[in-house]
Order: structure tokens, then C-alpha cells, then sequence
């Protein structure tokens, strides 16, 4: 049974600033209501709207809006972080978000343990053509280096034919595979993120 005070957030990387349409925006709406049905609670951020600064750095300063983002993902149990495919590739925001989640590498808890730890990490792509699997694990490569646990099948996504023009959001119906990995991954997500928020790992020695 997972408990009411797990949190989310979740991290959109369209190339659209609000209020434009994004259907990375949608699949991330989709992901955080699954993961509402198993007692998770929490908000999602467009990096478009922000001013995050390139770096490697936890605050970059000079106007930097990312050390306020960074607030709310270390108080999650969950992060999600969806992005659009480009020419095969995470958007150049979603590449920015592994960069700046890079300084997390040199911070500890209170314990010793990396301040990632104990936290849990879901990936969700969109696009018009194949490369969403590569995307994932690329992406699922850097969030568990940076001290991210991965659920099982922790991923969602949807890709189109190749060289159409249909777009996520532009589908009448959410199909029914990517429906079915939405709600696995959220389960699977909200179980793993009860089970390290109960016993998180253990210490590392010196």
C-alpha cells in the first residue's frame, strides 16, 4: 500500500514556452495522473518557462531560475522527466536538465549517502518517428548515475510512423499500448518509491 505523502514532479522539455499546445506536456499530465491513483501528489514544471542557465553547477546564478526547480525535485520521492524527439534525439532542454541534476553527483544527505538516493525515477518520450527506446536509455543512464532507482518498465511513450505529421496531442484517443506503460510504469514507480521512502539504502562506507 503506498502512502498519501509520496510526491511528484514532473519535468516537461518541449521547445514550447506556456501556453502553446505540447504533447510532452501531455504525456507528463497523463504520467502524474497515474501516479495520482496511487496516492502520489505533485506539480509539473515546464523548463521552457524558466530561465535555466547552462551549467554543471547546482545555482549558475545571475538570474539562474533553476536552483527553485532543484528545490522541488530533491523534495520529491518521484521524478518524471518527459521530452520530445528531435532528429532522434531528447530536446536540447532535456539535455540541459541531465547537465544541471550533474552537480547532484557531489551532494550527500545528512547521512552520507548521494542526495539522490532513495529516490525514484520515470522517463516519458514522444515523437514522429523511431527512437524513443535509445532516448530512454540515455536518459535512464544519467538518472541512475546521479542516484536515481529505476522501476521496472519505467518508461512511456509514443512514436508515430515514420515521415507523418500527427502529433501526440493531435491523436483522438491515447493508444492503448502507451496507456498500458503509462499506468505500469506509475504503478511500479509509487510501489518502488513506498519501499525506499520506508527503508532507504543503506549507508556507504568510508
Amino acid at each position: 500500500m503506498t502512502s498519501p505523502s509520496l510526491s511528484a514532479v514532473a519535468l516537461v522539455t518541449t521547445l514550447k514556452p506556456s501556453p502553446a499546445q505540447s504533447s510532452s506536456d501531455l504525456m507528463a499530465d497523463q504520467i502524474m495522473q497515474a501516479l495520482s491513483g496511487h496516492g502520489v501528489v505533485g506539480e509539473t514544471i515546464r523548463i521552457a518557462d524558466h530561465d535555466v542557465k547552462p551549467g554543471v553547477e547546482t545555482d549558475m546564478g545571475d538570474g539562474d531560475e533553476w536552483p527553485g526547480i532543484r528545490e522541488k525535485i530533491l523534495a520529491a520521492d518521484i521524478l518524471v522527466l518527459c521530452t520530445p524527439t528531435w532528429a532522434g534525439h531528447p530536446s536540447s532542454l532535456s539535455q540541459r536538465v541531465i547537465e544541471r541534476l550533474d552537480a547532484e553527483l557531489s551532494e550527500t544527505d545528512a547521512d552520507g549517502r548521494p542526495i539522490l538516493f532513495g529516490k525514484v525515477a520515470l522517463v516519458g518520450v514522444v515523437g514522429n518517428e523511431d527512437g524513443a527506446h535509445a532516448i530512454v536509455a540515455d536518459l535512464f543512464q544519467a538518472l541512475n548515475d546521479f542516484g536515481y532507482t529505476l522501476p521496472a518498465q519505467g518508461c512511456t511513450y509514443w512514436n508515430g510512423e515514420a515521415m507523418h505529421k500527427t502529433d501526440y496531442k493531435d491523436l483522438t484517443t491515447t493508444p492503448s499500448a502507451t496507456a498500458s506503460a503509462t499506468s505500469t510504469a506509475a504503478a511500479n514507480a509509487a510501489h518502488l518509491a513506498a519501499a525506499l521512502r520506508a527503508e532507504n539504502y543503506p549507508v556507504p562506507s568510508s
